[in-house]
C-alpha cells in the first residue's frame, strides 16, 4: 500500500517554528499557538510534546492536522523555572512518562488544572476541584509493569523489550530500567530480559510478547496466574498477579481511606461496591458500614472477594458474581440508605450500567476514575438523573506521568 501524502499545509515537513508554550494538555503535552501562515490574523495551534508552560522553543512539524499541528521539541530557548532534568536518560524516547522535566509540585498544580478544565468544558460545571494529594513516592512506586518485544528479526543484535517509543505506536524502545518501577522489580528484570533473550535466539518466538513483573511487598512474580497477596492498612488482599489491581501501594492507604470517607458521610448504612473485583474499596470500607455488598461480572474476582473477607475476618461483606444487564438484581438494601461506590474500566460506565444505577437510585455515589475525561462524560448523566456534585478529589496514583485518579461524590437530590 502506497505511503500517505503528508499534508503540507500550514506547514512543510519537518519544517522548524518558534512559539511559546501556553498550557498543557491532558495528554500532558504542551500546547502553543503561532500565526496562521496563510492568515496572520488567526492563530494555529500547535502540540509539543515534552515542553513546559511558559517556555519559548524551537520546535519541528511532523503533522498537519485540520486544526493542530504536531511537532518534535528541538531545543527549550526560553526555560520554565519549574523546568528540572529527569532522571531517566530515556526520558523524551520513551513513551510511558511525559512529567519527568517538571517539578512534582508543579505536576500536581497541572493536574488539578486540567480536571477543572474538564469539568468545566466536558460537563459545563464550574466546581471547586481540591488540590491533587500526592503519592509519598515520586519514584520507584509503581508495583507492576508489562514490558513488550516484537517478533525478532533476522540482523538484529539484541532484541529490544521495553515500551512504545514516543509518538509511535508500534516501535518498541529498549529499556533496562525503569525509574518510575520499584526497586524489587528493577532488580528482577535484568533476568527477565535475559531469559526473553535466550529464548528469542532459539527461536521460540514467532511473534512479539508481553512480560509481568509484579511486585508484592518486595517479592516480584513474572507468573501471570500466581495467587500474591498486596497490604492495604491492615489488610491482605489476595488476587492473580494478572488482575487489575492498584498499582501505587504507597498511596492507597491513603486513596481507599478517602473513598471509604465520603461514601460513609452520606448517612448510609449499607454499601454496594459495583466493580469490586477482589475487594479493594468494599473490604476497606467495610467498617464504616452495617452491611456491605460487592458485585462483580468477573466470576474470578468474586472467588478471591469471597476468600479476602474470609481471610481478614470481616463477616458484614457479600459477593455476589452480577450479569452486566442486571447489577443491582437480588440486592436488597434500601435505596435511600445505600451508598454506591463505582470504579469503572477506563472508558467510564456504559448505558445500560447507568440506566440501572438510576433505576436503584441509591443516596450517594462515589464515583473512581482513572480517566477524568470520561468521568466527566457520564457526570452529566448524573446531573440529569438528579444527582448533586458535592466533592472533586484528585489523586496522584501516577507521577512522573499524565495519568491521574479522581474520586467524585454525588448526593441523590
Amino acid at each position: 500500500m502506497a505511503k500517505k501524502k503528508f499534508n503540507d499545509r500550514p506547514f512543510a515537513y519537518h519544517q522548524e517554528i518558534e512559539l511559546e508554550i501556553a498550557t498543557l494538555t491532558n495528554l500532558g503535552v504542551g500546547l502553543g499557538r503561532v500565526p496562521h501562515p496563510d492568515d496572520a490574523a488567526s492563530k494555529w495551534v500547535v502540540m509539543v510534546p515534552f515542553s513546559l508552560p511558559g517556555e519559548r522553543v524551537r520546535a519541528r512539524v511532523f503533522r498537519n492536522h485540520k486544526n493542530f499541528s504536531e511537532a518534535d521539541l528541538v531545543t527549550v530557548l526560553t526555560p520554565s523555572p519549574k523546568r528540572i532534568a529527569p532522571p531517566c536518560p530515556l526520558f523524551g524516547r520513551c513513551g510511558g512518562c511525559q512529567y519527568q522535566n517538571l517539578a512534582y509540585d508543579e505536576q500536581l498544580a497541572w493536574k488539578r488544572r486540567q480536571v477543572e478544565e474538564l469539568l468545566k468544558y466536558m460537563a459545563d460545571v464550574v466546581f471547586p476541584v481540591s488540590p491533587v494529594i500526592g503519592s509519598p513516592v515520586e519514584y520507584g512506586y509503581r508495583s507492576k509493569i508489562t514490558p513488550h518485544f516484537n517478533a525478532p528479526r533476522p540482523g538484529v543484535a539484541e532484541l529490544p523489550i521495553g515500551f512504545l517509543r514516543q509518538g509511535t505506536r508500534f516501535d518498541i524502545i529498549d529499556v533496562p530500567r525503569c525509574e518510575i518501577a520499584t526497586a524489587p522489580i528493577n532488580a528482577r528484570l535484568a533476568e527477565s530480559r535475559a531469559n526473553v533473550r535466550a529464548k528469542a535466539a532459539a527461536g521460540a518466538y514467532q511473534r512479539g510478547g508481553t512480560l509481568l513483573l509484579r511486585d508484592a511487598s518486595g517479592r516480584v512474580t513474572t507468573d501471570y496466574d500466581e495467587i500474591i497477596t498486596e497490604t492495604v492498612g491492615d489488610l491482605k488482599l489476595h488476587f492473580l498477579a494478572r488482575d487489575f489491581f492498584q498499582n501505587n501501594p504507597f498511596i492507597l492507604p491513603a486513596f481507599t481511606g478517602y473513598v471509604r470517607e465520603q461514601a460513609a458521610a452520606s448517612g448510609a448504612k449499607f454499601l454496594v461496591d459495583a466493580y469490586c473485583g477482589s475487594g479493594l474499596f468494599a473490604l476497606t470500607a467495610a467498617r464504616a458500614f452495617e452491611k456491605v455488598a460487592g458485585v462483580e461480572i468477573s466470576e474470578s474476582s468474586i472467588v478471591f472477594a469471597k476468600q479476602n473477607a474470609v481471610a481478614n475476618g470481616i463477616t458484614t461483606a457479600t459477593f455476589q458474581a452480577g450479569d452486566a444487564s442486571a447489577i443491582f438484581a437480588g440486592l436488597t438494601f434500601p435505596a435511600a440508605d445505600t451508598a454506591v461506590i463505582i470504579d469503572p474500566p477506563r472508558k467510564g460506565c456504559d448505558e445500560v450500567f447507568l440506566k440501572q444505577l438510576f433505576a436503584y437510585g441509591p443516596r450517594s455515589v462515589v464515583y473512581v476514575s482513572c480517566d477524568p475525561a470520561t468521568q466527566m462524560r457520564d457526570l452529566k448523566a448524573f446531573l440529569a438523573a438528579g444527582y448533586t456534585l458535592t466533592a472533586v478529589q484528585p489523586f496522584d496514583l501516577f507521577p512522573q506521568t499524565r495519568h491521574l485518579e479522581c474520586v467524585i461524590t454525588l448526593r441523590r437530590a
